[in-house]
């Protein structure tokens, strides 16, 4: 269904170097299909703007110097690196401030709030963004709430690619184009297939999806059995207690990602089945000082942490997403734990400097 052309809306996008791709591509298009007029509009006019990943390359159709917010129904700001070079920009700050007070549809995604920040447009607003600037937003006087979608009458936001499909879905539906007739799931529609909408609109196609999961699979598979082989080694009572309690998360995580690529109709890749012998053959021919397990054990632990957190934004299927973010906060947890173990073992293995007695020498 597209919309009748004397009821045509008039979306600007806003784009600045950095962009996060996804976030620019899937609205994007999705306003295209649905027979929208889309306006980009950059700071400068003869500028040819790049995604933080190199997949978006667009030239703006106008800046936002010359641009007016009552010509437009909506105005959508994506995320990535480029919010933080709009807020700068004074007249893409002005533009957004019209466009809210004039009830124009204001949506932003991931780091987007940041020009809503530099406009001072989230005080008492629920929104939501980026856990990374939830604390900014928090003391821009938002109520931010940590869901896939937040509406507060004009303004829609969401925290990352894992919810464009939903974000976009929420753009489409209020400007006249949703429902049955588009063949679009409801917002809150929580056994809709959100990663085919999104993967038809540009964002992660199912072989990303399949790579991103084989990718968390593999360093789940590894970090179990090196865990097993620490606790093989490992004489500390408390040390090894940890260690084993961490054993039914980290086979819990691999029966999640498993799970999510059966759902797919996907295996797991060679890579991801042959992790565990990897790990088997490098922990054979480490050390087994307790300090030294104690330390592998961290180390593989925030090697996963970094894995897991770059997964977290790379795609477009929120379910992943969510295992992933779920993956993630595990790992943080135990990073701490064993880290406070570390410092003990640590601290306790140096002896304190005696203080001198005065005691006269002979």
């Amino acid at each position: 269904m597209a919309l009748n052309n004397s009821n045509k809306k008039k979306v600007a996008i806003l784009i600045e170097n950095g962009v996060e791709d996804s976030e620019f591509q899937v609205p994007y298009n999705a306003l295209k299909q649905a027979g929208m007029e889309v306006v980009v509009l950059g700071s400068r006019m003869n500028e040819k703007y790049h995604g933080k990943n190199n997949k978006v390359s667009m030239q703006p159709d106008g800046t936002a110097t010359e641009a007016v917010a009552a010509e437009f129904d909506a105005v959508i700001i994506p995320g990535g690196m480029a919010p933080d070079k709009m807020r700068r920009n004074p007249n893409m700050v002005r533009f957004v401030q019209e466009a809210m007070q004039q009830g124009k549809l204001v949506a932003a995604v991931c780091h987007g709030p940041q020009l809503l920040i530099e406009g001072d447009l989230l005080k008492g607003k629920q929104a939501t963004g980026f856990i990374a600037i939830r604390k900014d937003m928090i003391n821009a006087g938002a109520n931010y709430i940590d869901e896939p979608l937040v509406i507060d009458g004009n303004l829609i936001t969401s925290r990352q690619p894992g919810d464009l499909a939903i974000f976009t879905t929420a753009i489409l539906s209020r400007l006249g184009y949703g429902g049955k007739e588009a063949a679009l799931p409801q917002e809150n529609d929580q056994t809709a297939e959100w990663w085919k909408l999104a993967d038809a609109w540009g964002g992660s196609t199912k072989g990303e999806i399949t790579k991103a999961l084989n990718t968390a699979l593999a360093g789940e598979r590894y970090a179990l059995e090196a865990l097993e082989k620490y606790i093989e080694k490992e004489s500390d009572t408390q040390v090894k207690s940890l260690f084993q309690e961490m054993v039914p998360l980290r086979q819990r995580h691999i029966q999640r990602l498993e799970g999510r690529l059966n759902e797919l109709g996907e295996k797991p890749s060679l890579a991801a089945n042959i992790a565990d012998k990897y790990a088997k053959v490098k922990t054979t021919f480490t050390g087994s000082d307790d300090i030294y397990q104690l330390r592998s054990a961290l180390g593989d632990l925030q090697t996963g942490i970094g894995d897991i957190g770059n997964l977290c934004a790379a795609l477009t299927d929120p379910v992943s997403t969510r295992i992933f973010t779920e993956i993630h906060q595990d790992l943080l947890m135990y990073e701490q734990r064993l880290a406070d173990l570390y410092r003990a073992r640590m601290g306790a293995q140096v002896k304190p400097t005696q203080p001198t007695t005065g005691a006269a020498v002979s």
